[in-house]
């Protein structure tokens, strides 16, 4: 099972780290969309790669030592990449609920709504 955390609750999630390394928000979105609305939260690393790249840029990520939190646009596409990446033995996976939509709802509307 994934966890869903809501973007308010994504510092939380991070802090429970039992890793070595810096938690990482894994942005799927394509790049046309990061361009419209991003994000820079504290206390993570944020790493952009589109889905359809996330297989062949799988070494990129420690399924060992880092909690990630994927983040899409609504929820899905993160959703599922986070079940790919728990499939592929990542253990401290997240999808962030809501997605960045929901980032700009309830935490920060200084992040434009597309």
């Amino acid at each position: 099972m994934i966890d869903q955390v809501r973007p308010s609750d994504l510092q939380a999630w991070f802090a429970q780290k039992d890793a070595d390394a810096q938690p990482v928000l894994l942005d799927v979105r394509e790049p046309w969309e990061r361009q419209t609305a991003s994000v820079s939260p504290d206390g993570c690393t944020l790493l952009a790669i589109p889905m359809h790249e996330i297989p062949a840029r799988l070494a990129e990520l420690d399924a060992d030592r880092q909690r990630i939190a994927c983040l899409c646009h609504h929820g899905g596409r993160s959703q599922q990449v986070a079940l790919f990446l728990q499939h592929h033995g990542f253990a401290q996976v997240a999808n962030v609920a809501g997605g960045i939509d929901a980032w700009s709802l309830t935490l920060d509307p200084a992040v434009p709504r597309y």
